[in-house]
């Protein structure tokens, strides 16, 4: 009002000078509000975060009210890491990662999905020469985490344990180079480097693979597949942005599997890959979003049981959580 006219403000009428108050006082009011800006930890080498990507290439998080940005982290347990140290809101992540950290009571987050698996996909090879794990006995078998599981899945189809072998605990990248040295005998790990490992030892063996093993036939997945986890504070001061979240996700999923094609296009940068490549990539695996939703879940916190008891039995973690004290799946779009 300061920048009216003293004479012109006391002639006006009342009503009239009610409006320009509201009008003057309007064009000082503050902008529309922004959308939230938020992180997601993924990993730009492995095909199960890829109805994540293409949610965010196709703008579905952002008509939600989230600017979503990617923070490229290639290992589960410094995924977990960072959003523990709420550094991302949320991310997917190979389970024995998650489990570990639910073992050390960590209360940062909460897990309400599964969207990726692979079973078929991870695998033992043997150098030519053994034909079966007997023929391993006292030999050396290299494996790493979820790939250790299947190993031993193996081994007790074949009434064996890890105490028949000499276990050989080797990161998954070393496996190639190991098996073709001599260094180990057979090797136990995941795709692509499941290939690698093959590729090494030519004319060797597969001993089987993950979909050979009793957890696959008792819950139809791979060893350690994917769950998605959530920053438990977001969930609990915004349910409203998880709700938001859980949405889009599925809705990547549901456009993942419909339009593999164009899917495999929006995301291929991601990669650095050619979307071929990505689309080959892509076959190998199943994406689940809202459809049978419940089912799936109760299927998969199932299996985290299981895991767990296996994890703790093995002495891989010193206790085995109750894991559905870390389960929330309130904010789930119904």
């Amino acid at each position: 009002m300061g920048r009216l006219p003293r004479l012109l403000v006391a002639s006006l009428p009342f009503a009239l000078l009610n409006f320009l108050v509201f009008a003057i006082d309007a064009g000082r009011a503050p902008a529309l509000a922004q959308n939230v800006k938020l992180d997601v930890a993924l990993s730009n080498g492995w095909w199960g975060h890829v109805p994540i990507m293409l949610a965010i290439e196709k703008g579905y998080f952002k008509e939600l009210g989230i600017d979503l940005e990617v923070k490229a982290i290639a290992s589960s347990a410094d995924r977990i890491r960072a959003l523990t140290a709420g550094s991302v809101a949320f991310s997917n992540l190979g389970r024995i990662a998650v489990i570990s950290e639910m073992a050390n009571d960590n209360k940062s987050f909460y897990f309400f999905a599964n969207v990726d698996d692979s079973p078929g996909n991870e695998g033992c090879w043997a150098r030519q020469g053994f034909a079966s794990f007997k023929d391993l006995k006292g030999k050396k078998v290299a494996a790493n985490t979820s790939a250790q599981i299947t190993l031993n899945g193996l081994l007790e189809n074949e009434g064996m344990t890890e105490k028949d072998v000499q276990f050989v605990n080797l990161p998954g990248g070393e496996m190639a180079g190991a098996i073709a040295r001599g260094d180990v005998d057979a090797a136990c790990v995941w795709e692509p480097l499941f290939t690698n490992v093959k590729n090494a030892a030519p004319g060797g063996k597969l001993l089987g693979t993950d979909m050979d093993t009793p957890n696959y036939k008792k819950f139809g997945t791979m060893a350690s597949p994917d769950i998605m986890i959530i920053s438990r504070k977001l969930v609990d001061e915004s349910p409203d942005q998880a709700r938001k979240i859980a949405t889009a996700i599925f809705k990547g999923v549901e456009y993942t599997n419909e339009n593999p094609e164009d899917t495999a296009k929006a995301v291929a940068h991601y990669f650095r890959q050619d979307p071929q490549v990505v689309l080959a990539a892509m076959k190998q695996f199943k994406y689940f979003g809202a459809e049978n939703w419940p089912e799936h879940m109760r299927l998969h916190t199932g299996q985290m049981e299981y895991l767990s008891k296996w994890l703790a039995d093995n002495g891989k973690i010193a206790r085995a959580p109750d894991v559905k004290v870390w389960e929330n799946v309130s904010f789930i779009p119904k």
